[in-house]
């Protein structure tokens, strides 16, 4: 009688284990973390992939915003979580800086980068009532005139797009901070300040800058990008109007803590990639003006990498970096 429990109870714990081994990824739902607040265009981006990644891997996908430390904190939460599948986020550009700045010791190789989703490419914008119809034009008046005599903004202090003007500014045989840099609290309250007269250019993405453009209250003069956006044709790049390689882009990745299964991450790769080409996506990301950019797995990390590399000796040079 004894040995038949003892049978019974190996048989079970033996069928127990082979179904753990036959179970398939994802067995139960995935917290998606947004490192920054709702309602922004990541929180959006954000929703609407998971919302496509659950129709495509048939369990829930709960999107968690994690806000605070300038991104520090969500994108821990990330990295610390168990790379079993079950914990995903948007890692955005932010991961490449942070670390230059003494935020945090994380950079993105504490990340399994799944994919890019999409990129919104720098840009120079002035005031429609400037006076300058190019950015030549505004370029030689900024070589022209003592430093510190325009002002920028469009991000807080050593932000994507304080790094981008310096980086600019750098490429044209220019002190990094002869356009002097006044923190906002994104581009929106940036371009308002320009609008109204307190600062001269907005080097933010153009796709931040479209309702303004469009009102006629702002012109764009160049995009950092390395050819013509899509949704802006007729604005040139650096490269066109001023011979300038400086190239700059914000992008957001979807991304997991280091070390997940093989089989989990080609899954989760599968189903980010067909969450990206659905139509509610890509309608969505043309309709909100945000840049469409596809890049999976070691591809995606490479573009990571070189971003951080870039951005690293732009902030050394502008003393952006922390010591």
């Amino acid at each position: 009688m004894q040995f038949a429990k003892t049978a019974t109870a190996a048989a079970l714990l033996l069928a127990a284990a082979t179904g753990a081994a036959w179970a398939e990824y994802p067995e139960r739902p995935i917290q998606l973390i947004v490192p920054w607040g709702a309602g922004g265009g990541t929180d959006a981006v954000g929703r609407l992939l998971g919302a496509e990644i659950q129709k495509e891997l048939g369990v829930p996908v709960n999107v968690v915003n994690r806000t605070g430390g300038s991104g520090v904190v969500g994108h821990s939460a990330i990295a610390n979580a168990e790379a079993d599948g079950y914990t995903i986020g948007i890692m955005t550009i932010e991961i490449d800086m942070m670390h230059w700045q003494g935020l945090t010791e994380l950079t993105y190789e504490d990340f399994d980068i799944l994919a890019i989703v999409n990129a919104d490419p720098g840009g120079v914008m002035v005031s429609a009532d400037s006076g300058f119809d190019s950015v030549e034009a505004l370029l030689e008046s900024i070589k022209s005139e003592p430093a510190g005599t325009y002002k920028a903004s469009g991000t807080g202090q050593g932000g994507i797009w304080h790094v981008g003007l310096a980086g600019w500014l750098l490429s044209e045989d220019l002190a990094p901070d002869h356009v002097t840099f006044v923190p906002s609290q994104g581009a929106a309250p940036g371009l308002t300040d320009m609008v109204a007269g307190g600062v001269d250019i907005i080097p933010s993405s153009l796709a931040e800058g479209r309702s303004m453009i469009d009102a006629g209250r702002v012109t764009a003069l160049a995009s950092m990008s390395a050819e013509r956006q899509e949704a802006f044709p007729d604005v040139p790049t650096l490269a066109e109007s001023t011979g300038s390689d400086w190239t700059v882009a914000v992008w957001r990745s979807v991304a997991a803590p280091a070390g997940l299964p093989d089989e989990v991450k080609t899954k989760l790769m599968d189903a980010i990639e067909t969450a990206y080409n659905s139509d509610e996506y890509q309608t969505f990301m043309q309709d909100r003006g945000f840049g469409l950019r596809w890049a999976r797995g070691d591809d995606a990390r490479d573009i990571v990498a070189a971003d951080d590399a870039a951005f690293g000796e732009v902030m050394k040079q502008a003393g952006l970096a922390a010591e």
